[in-house]
């Protein structure tokens, strides 16, 4: 699909004669870019990928010492209602 450009008499493309899509072709202020980097800087695999491995890392360390606090709670000796000594497991006033 071209245009006609009538005031140089060269035929140019629709998409030439355009600026550029989304926020790149935008006039906008350095303090703008600053703020909000992800609208103009173009993804990164290789450091996508680092940072979704580390937060996978993070999130399965946490889990993994909310499981060893969950075994290690300290059993104490308590007696039932029908007056047997019975071992259980502190619990938290907080749950």
């Amino acid at each position: 699909m071209t245009s006609n450009n009538s005031s140089n008499g060269k035929k140019g493309t629709v998409e030439t004669d355009y600026r550029a899509a989304g926020l790149k072709g935008a006039q906008t202020t350095t303090l703008f870019k600053v703020v909000n980097p992800e609208l103009f800087i173009k993804p990164n695999k290789p450091m996508m990928a680092f940072g979704l491995i580390t937060i996978t890392l993070c999130v399965g360390y946490l889990g993994y010492l909310h499981a060893m606090k969950e075994n290690d709670q300290q059993l104490y000796e308590a007696i039932d209602s029908e007056g047997e000594r019975v071992m259980m497991r502190k619990a938290s006033k907080w749950a």
